[in-house]
Parts: structure tokens; C-alpha cells; sequence
């Protein structure tokens, strides 16, 4: 298990901290919300009157963000495990998105954003005496959101040397370059015929993921396209690896408490994994 090193604890606390007081079911803000206001801090520039308080609600919105992305990785990883026989190409796309949501989910809570709307990456950083700044640097021509987020998980001394984790470069044994032979390859064969989806099916397949014992990380390959049970088995480990992380450090928080586990997912997925030592999720 890797052991987590105490500034990122107090980092992740803190910032989990103001959402502690407020009703955990109403906290998530409207859509876009973190974008718009990291355009207008950015816009207004650091000598605006309401620039300190500006960045202090984006810290909690990069907290809330990152959940909401988590969020979204487990309601992808659904789709991807409900399509398996309906559909290889949509499951490989949606298990691919669930991965990507969960790197993304990451990369937030280590205070990562790239924005869009002005060609900025934006770090919001905490200092010494509690406050936060936000710093943006301009984007370089190969930083696109399929690459910067996962590099810059990959870079992070907590997820260096985990092998479920990656660059997301170009190649064969690549998460992106599977994903780009569903989405963009010419000729894909595989139409079963379509059946409607199963409970009992579902909830089945997600158990055989997570009880399928890894020695290694199995990255998906385009050469053996439609390489479903690495997409999903690396989409189940990449989400459980974030709560495991959460439970670990703000297990007691009531927004955490509550998102932690999705009414809509209740009966489908137990969060837990069959894995070597070596590969195991955090401890605290």
C-alpha cells in the first residue's frame, strides 16, 4: 500500500474542510460554475477587489469538482460494464471515460485545472498561512485534456510509481490510442445483436471485474482491439484508487461521507479489488 505524505493529508483536509458545515446534497455548484469564475479571476487579474475571496470559493470548488468527476467515472464505468455484450465499441469508449474522469478527479485534487475558455492550466496552490493563489501558466501546443491531466497525475510522487497510472502517450498499450481505434478506426466489425440491458447481468460482470486478480497493470492494447476487460479492469482499479485515497484521509467528512458511495450505484459496485501487495490502493 502506499503511504501517504502529510502535507498532501493536510492538503486534501483542509480543502475538504469547508464542506463539512454545509448540506452535503446541495454542496456541488451549477454547471461550469469552476470555469467561469477561474476566467473571471483570471480576467479581473490579482489587484481586483474580489479576487482573495474569488479564489478561495474556486479551492472549494476544486474540491467539489474533483468528487463530481469521481462521480462520473463510477456512472461511466456502469455503462461501459452494461454494454459489454451490447456494444465493444461504446463499452470501450465509456470504460475509457471512466478512467479519464477518474485521472481527472485526481488531477483536481491536486489542484489542477485546464481551462478551456482561456488556453490556461491553473494551479491553485495552498500556502503557509491558509490561504490559497491561483497561478496560470499558458498552455504549450501538445497539452490537450487527454494527455496534461494524466501527465500530471503520473508526475505526482503518490502515483509515480503505481502502474495503474500513465503518461497516456501514443502506442500501442495505450488508454488514448485504444480509445481513438473505437472512436475514429475505419471498418470496426463487432455488431452483436442488440439486447436490452440486464440487472442481474450487470451486477455480475462488475463482481467478475473486481474479483479478477492482477499480478500487473493491464493497459489496454489496440492491437488486440476490442481489449474490453483491460479497459475496464484499469477503469474499476483508477476508481476504487480514489475513494480508497478519500477513505483514508477524510473518511469522517460529511460531504465525502455522502458522495462516497452513490445511491445509483448501490448493488452494482463494492469498491473492492483483487490485487497483488505491490499494487494495493493507499493507507493512511
Amino acid at each position: 500500500m502506499k503511504k501517504i505524505d502529510a502535507s498532501f493529508r493536510n492538503q486534501i483536509e483542509l480543502a475538504f474542510q469547508p464542506l463539512n458545515t454545509a448540506a452535503a446534497a446541495n454542496a456541488f455548484p451549477a454547471p461550469a460554475s469552476l470555469s467561469d469564475l477561474l476566467y473571471r479571476i483570471h480576467t479581473a487579474g490579482p489587484n481586483a477587489p474580489t479576487h482573495h475571496r474569488d479564489v478561495m470559493e474556486a479551492a472549494k470548488m476544486f474540491t467539489t469538482a474533483s468528487v463530481n468527476m469521481w462521480l462520473r467515472a463510477v456512472h461511466s464505468f456502469l455503462v461501459s460494464a452494461s454494454l459489454t455484450n451490447v456494444s465493444p465499441t461504446w463499452a470501450s469508449v465509456a470504460g475509457y471515460y471512466s478512467s479519464h474522469y477518474s485521472v481527472r478527479a485526481f488531477a483536481h485534487l491536486l489542484g489542477f485545472f485546464q481551462s478551456y475558455n482561456i488556453k490556461r492550466i491553473v494551479r491553485i496552490e495552498l500556502l503557509s498561512n491558509g490561504t490559497y493563489v491561483c497561478k496560470f501558466e499558458r498552455k504549450r501546443a501538445g497539452d490537450r485534456e487527454h494527455s496534461i491531466y494524466w501527465k500530471i497525475v503520473k508526475k505526482d510522487p503518490h502515483f509515480a510509481a503505481d502502474p495503474f497510472f500513465t503518461d497516456n502517450a501514443p502506442g500501442d498499450v495505450s488508454d488514448a490510442s485504444h480509445r481513438e481505434r473505437a472512436n475514429y478506426a475505419d471498418h470496426l466489425p463487432q455488431f452483436p445483436i442488440f439486447r436490452p440491458l440486464d440487472r442481474e447481468e450487470l451486477k455480475q460482470r462488475v463482481e467478475r471485474i473486481s474479483d479478477i486478480e492482477t499480478l500487473a497493470a493491464p493497459i489496454p492494447s489496440v492491437s488486440r482491439y476490442p481489449d474490453l476487460e483491460s479497459v475496464q479492469i484499469v477503469a474499476y482499479h483508477r476508481l476504487v484508487r480514489f475513494r480508497s485515497l478519500l477513505d483514508a484521509i477524510v473518511v469522517e467528512n460529511r460531504f465525502w461521507l455522502v458522495h462516497r458511495e452513490p445511491a445509483w450505484a448501490r448493488g452494482f459496485v463494492d469498491y473492492q479489488l483483487t490485487e497483488e501487495g505491490h499494487l494495493r490502493s493507499f493507507t493512511s
